[in-house]
């Protein structure tokens, strides 16, 4: 068994935050675990994406090749279309709607969304509202995080808790529980077709 992720956003966001809570449920279950990760100028906003590979077979190759990513995970919406040509061709998407307007001539959203749609399986959710109503408003990768647990099919929901509880643990039991809060909210939103 293997699941090929692509975890998309700027930098700030927090997409290696939701790489390092995978990575620690992967081990903590015995699989075998490959990441590469590109931070593009994330110091001013820039794209960050990281390829995660995990199997229950050696892995070879820390790179997703192109068609065979299972699951794109994007903070924005436009990183999510970057990353599109690596998607599955039963892959899914699972994208924030807000922007991150960091360029002067950021696409129009309606039409960026309106792209997104285009894919059969997506779930396009507002992770940045859903975080700020949990008085989280950094939570949204997490939001985003429990938004794809559904569809992954070599970790359960509850080892991805558990990675949440050993990555955070140092910050204290109130991150923690906002961490778990913000994740559970995204888990609400069931991987169906849009």
């Amino acid at each position: 068994m293997k699941q090929d992720i692509i975890l998309a956003g700027v930098g700030g966001q927090g997409i290696l935050s939701i790489a390092t809570v995978i990575g620690a449920a992967a081990l903590e279950q015995g699989l075998y675990l490959k990441q590469a990760e590109v931070h593009g100028m994330s110091q001013r906003g820039g794209d960050v994406q990281s390829h995660l590979r995990l199997s229950s077979e050696p892995i070879y190759s820390d790179l997703i090749p192109r068609g065979g990513a299972s699951l794109i995970v994007s903070l924005e919406p436009m990183e999510a279309l970057r990353y599109v040509p690596w998607l599955a061709k039963d892959g899914w998407i699972v994208t924030n709607t807000t922007p991150l307007v960091n360029i002067p001539n950021y696409p129009d959203l309606g039409k960026v969304v309106a792209a997104l749609h285009q894919y059969p399986h997506l779930v396009a959710l507002d992770a940045d509202a859903i975080a700020k109503e949990l008085n989280n408003p950094r939570g949204a990768n997490m939001v985003l995080l429990g938004a794809m647990s559904t569809g992954l099919d070599i970790l359960e929901p509850d080892q991805l808790r558990e990675g949440i509880r050993r990555v955070f643990a140092r910050k204290g039991e109130t991150i923690v529980e906002a961490n778990l809060k913000a994740f559970n909210a995204g888990a609400a939103q069931h991987l169906e077709e849009q």
